[in-house]
């Protein structure tokens, strides 16, 4: 009964996609850059984290890291502390796209790409549609909780 419940409450969330087991990946795959691109981004209270596996379907990356802040400052302020956190950690940003608008920042680091978005521009572009064939990672609990929590309190 339990599972019924479960699958109409996300059926009646359009923020919530399910998603046949085939299509997800588990967190344990994960580079520990992504990981910690992941935490960054939550110290900064990044909204609905998502990791896309494109390992299967892109040739020019591995996983796409796709977070929201709720206004220019917040997505600013994730990007900031992302690309400080890997860069401390020997990983530099190749590339940084989009910072002075703030509307989307794209922060490329080859194998993986984290895109920050503005809660608007993110459904406007929708590239969890656009790459509805990749894997969803299943996030690790404190890092989904959080962002789950913080959608709560909105």
């Amino acid at each position: 009964m339990k599972q019924n419940s479960t699958a109409k409450e996300q059926s009646l969330n359009p923020q919530v996609v399910a998603r046949p087991q085939s299509q997800v990946a588990h967190a344990g795959l994960l580079d520990d850059r992504v990981l910690l691109a992941l935490h960054a981004a939550s110290e900064k209270k990044a909204l609905d984290p998502v990791v896309l596996d494109l390992r299967d379907i892109a040739s020019f990356t591995d996983y796409f890291v796709i977070v929201s802040g709720a206004n220019e400052r917040q997505v600013q302020a994730i990007s900031d502390e992302v690309y400080e956190n890997l860069k401390k950690s020997g990983s530099p940003a190749a590339r940084v796209e989009g910072y002075k608008t703030a509307e989307w920042i794209l922060l490329d680091y080859g194998d993986f790409v984290v895109h920050v978005f503005e809660q608007k521009a993110r459904t406007f572009y929708d590239l969890e549609r656009l790459w509805r064939e990749s894997k969803r990672v299943e996030l690790p609990a404190d890092i989904a909780g959080e962002s789950s929590s913080l959608r709560r309190e909105s």
